[in-house]
């Protein structure tokens, strides 16, 4: 399917080699592309003798040359020859290259429809499949796929904005980000050369001068914090139009000696961009300043500490300001903390504040203080601990299969499987097990549920204190401990027992006083069928260890229950 081209033919007129049909049939290598700053690039240009008006971007340019800083200012795109030895300008289409990466423009929904037109047809069937399971892409983001039978290694995929005069500067910067999200994608992928072509659509109304600005200067801005990662740029045109386009607009943004570092002095946007190549509006920017301190000679009215209530809260608008002038911190703009962070400083807070004897400690119950949770409060605790969980990757929890769905007991109520002996203490991150806990338990506390724990050889392994368990039972809701019908522990301990009877006296007696205690497997298949669980084998171990022979034969290969004859 490809055939090499010579290096002469490929330099002529750019490498327009194309077919037709737009498949792919020739390749062409990076040495085979003249570089930017090849010298003879510098015979194309043509644009000290023509008009100053055809450079200039009509939506942004000043009408004085002395604002853009023609008069002794600093070029804000000065020359930089490793910049510039990076950059290719190339008549073809981007996938006709052989580079680490291409650029396709596409829509959100990554159809061919929508793509550059033949990097389908060139790339094969399997690129199309691979778009599909993307599930979209948002406009200014990009996606990352295998390039098929392209000579490329990978096809960069991004969206395109739409185009209107009236939303020029957020086209502009939507635009910008699409380039930026490609180069960033190359970067993770540990690639150094992309070939790409001008990311706008005619159906999207983007005029092709302006999006070429923003092209080439956030590809500058780019390589100024990225050079060391890069390799080589390919701006790709396919119409003689773009062609002479990028010509001139190169030069203003990669200028390759003094001369034309001059002459873009005069010739750039008034409005080039911020270190990203993002236009900036002044108005939009937010400024955040610290509250004015008062200086001791300020004068202040006399402030009563012990005033009435106020039955008019129009009042209070009427006051003196310098009445709130003690209760407002200069720094109330500063970050705050995450609120469950916070909450947890307020727990020890409180338990510091109080007296040092607690009872709950002296039985080894833990900490069991803290403020009480309002149904509001616990409801918006629930939230953001769900709203993490949902965020996140916790397979190693996941892992230790110490929580895990089982069917569903003898009336129908689906069950959540709890191993005391998986949970390993030492080993585990409590907060990542709570945001797991909290992410399974979900599905289940919306109606009836029952938890079966095994409790066999449990007791060789340290256990979270109460509090800990209080804490856990706050973040779950009071939706949790309605909706629990049961709680069935096999093989419990006294010291299980003695926690049990700790947590419905100190903790809440709704939940735990559901507890029903089960020494035996046989006893246990009465609440919940042997085929609705998984369980461990050191469970029917430990129960033939305990129970000896009553009631039980158990095959450890297969995990039958047969009843003792």
């Amino acid at each position: 399917m490809y055939h090499r081209v010579p290096a002469a033919a490929a330099a002529t007129d750019r490498g327009v080699l194309a077919t037709d049909s737009g498949e792919l049939d020739y390749v062409v290598s990076l040495d085979q592309v003249p570089c930017w700053s090849d010298a003879e690039q510098r015979s194309s240009l043509a644009y000290e003798n023509d008009d100053p008006s055809n450079f200039s971007d009509p939506l942004t340019a000043s009408s004085s040359g002395a604002e853009n800083g023609v008069n002794g200012s600093v070029s804000r795109f000065p020359v930089d020859h490793e910049i510039n030895s990076k950059i290719y300008l190339w008549r073809g289409n981007p996938w006709n290259l052989e580079v680490d990466a291409v650029i396709n423009s596409t829509n959100e929904n990554l159809d061919e429809a929508h793509s550059s037109p033949g990097l389908h047809a060139a790339a094969g069937p399997g690129l199309a499949e691979e778009c599909a399971s993307l599930g979209g892409c948002r406009t200014g983001m990009a996606k990352v796929t295998h390039a098929y039978d392209l000579p490329a290694r990978r096809i960069i995929h991004t969206v395109g904005p739409k185009y209107a005069v009236k939303y020029h500067t957020a086209a502009e910067n939507a635009l910008s980000h699409c380039y930026r999200s490609c180069f960033e994608l190359l970067i993770e992928n540990g690639l150094q050369s992309i070939a790409m072509g001008c990311i706008y659509t005619e159906n999207k109304n983007y005029p092709r001068e302006p999006a070429a600005h923003v092209a080439i200067r956030t590809v500058r801005r780019f390589l100024e914090k990225q050079k060391d990662g890069i390799t080589a740029v390919v701006f790709c045109t396919i119409t003689s139009s773009d062609t002479e386009i990028y010509k001139r607009l190169l030069p203003l943004y990669f200028p390759r000696d003094k001369h034309e570092e001059e002459v873009a002095l005069s010739k750039l946007p008034a409005d080039v961009g911020d270190e990203n190549g993002e236009t900036t509006i002044d108005e939009r920017k937010i400024r955040i300043k610290h509250l004015p301190i008062l200086t001791p000679d300020f004068p202040k009215s006399p402030i009563t500490r012990e005033e009435p209530p106020v039955a008019d809260p129009g009042l209070a608008l009427r006051r003196n300001s310098t009445y709130l002038d003690s209760y407002l911190d200069p720094v109330f703009m500063s970050l705050i903390k995450d609120p469950d962070q916070r909450r947890v400083e307020q727990w020890q807070k409180a338990a510091q504040a109080r007296n040092g004897f607690h009872f709950s400690k002296l039985l080894g119950f833990g900490d069991l203080g803290g403020p009480p949770l309002t149904a509001a409060e616990e409801y918006s605790l629930h939230s953001r601990y769900l709203a993490k969980a949902n965020n996140l990757t916790l397979s190693e929890i996941a892992d230790m299969k110490i929580i895990y769905r089982g069917g569903v007991d003898s009336e129908g109520r689906p069950v959540m499987v709890v191993v005391g002996a998986h949970f390993l203490l030492r080993c585990l991150d409590l907060e990542r097990f709570v945001l797991y806990v909290v992410k399974e338990f979900e599905p289940l506390i919306q109606k009836p549920y029952t938890i079966v724990y095994f409790h066999s050889a449990a007791s060789l392994q340290p256990q979270p204190d109460l509090g800990w368990m209080r804490r856990l039972q706050q973040i779950l809701g009071r939706k949790h401990q309605h909706n629990l019908h049961a709680i069935y522990i096999l093989h419990p301990t006294f010291g299980l027992k003695t926690a049990i009877l700790g947590l419905q006296m100190f903790v809440d007696g709704e939940a735990w006083k559901k507890v029903v205690y089960v020494d035996r497997l046989l006893q246990l298949f009465r609440y919940v069928p042997r085929e609705q669980l998984t369980i461990p084998d050191f469970v029917f171990q430990h129960d033939l260890e305990v129970n000896g022979g009553k009631g039980l034969i158990v095959d450890p290969r297969t995990k039958y229950v047969y009843p003792r004859p």
